[in-house]
């Protein structure tokens, strides 16, 4: 099983702490963001993984390395500009392969056990599925959801609708119309595979905050260095 880390994204909403570091590298706890995802995924299992980059990019290359001092086997996407979501994975295909993988978003911290997502996306394929997404309760910031949740399917509207948490599982077919190099959203995508069945999840209730705004920043800092 591979994992993508996406990393790419400039983080506009954390300027100026992210117009010298990637929003990546900035600490929560005393480490790097990506790197304490880079550990929970070890821990899950998850040895190989992909990380896109862009803005900053070769920082966090230099703070990663090959992951052999994590106990990973890291490759770098590289792209001029970033290629949002869907176009990030499509750009990294290649190195993905072909079975279902997993992906996260570097900016999320969260104590969620990567190890049965990794269950969940072997059994895309029996399940005519293409992508899986792990979903929360809605934060302040995000009162509205973004999708609903029916006896494991995602729904795109509902009564209870939940937050997307930047951690899912996919089947590359999801993005085989994408042609690398190209931007394109991942909530596209989704959208279009709901109504035909091809979107699972589940409702994860334990802790996940992202790192969106110098605030939540803050929040999760605060709640990393008191542990």
């Amino acid at each position: 099983m591979k994992a993508m880390i996406l990393a790419a994204g400039r983080g506009e909403r954390m300027r100026p702490l992210t117009d010298r570091t990637p929003k990546a590298l900035l600490r929560v706890g005393g480490r790097p963001l990506i790197q304490r995802l880079v550990q929970a995924l070890v821990e899950a299992g998850i040895n190989d993984l992909v990380v896109n980059l862009a803005h900053l990019g070769g920082q966090i290359a230099d703070a990663l390395g090959d992951g052999g001092d994590l106990g990973a086997r890291i490759a770098y996407s590289r792209e001029a500009q970033a290629l949002e979501t869907a176009g990030g994975i499509a750009n990294a295909l290649s190195l993905l392969g072909t079975a279902p993988f997993i992906a996260v978003n570097a900016d999320v911290c969260t104590d969620y056990d990567f190890s049965g997502l990794v269950t969940t996306a072997r059994r895309l394929p029996q399940q005519g599925a293409l992508a899986h997404l792990v979903l929360v309760p809605n934060p302040p910031h995000h009162a509205a959801g973004d999708f609903g949740l029916s006896g494991g399917w995602v729904t795109a509207d509902g009564a209870a609708r939940h937050t997307f948490s930047g951690i899912g599982a996919y089947q590359p077919a999801l993005f085989a119309g994408i042609a690398p190099g190209s931007r394109a959203r991942l909530a596209d995508l989704l959208h279009a595979g709901i109504p035909q069945r091809q979107v699972t999840g589940e409702l994860y209730p334990g802790y996940w905050q992202d790192v969106g705004t110098p605030e939540r920043f803050a929040e999760a800092d605060r709640r990393a260095s008191a542990r």
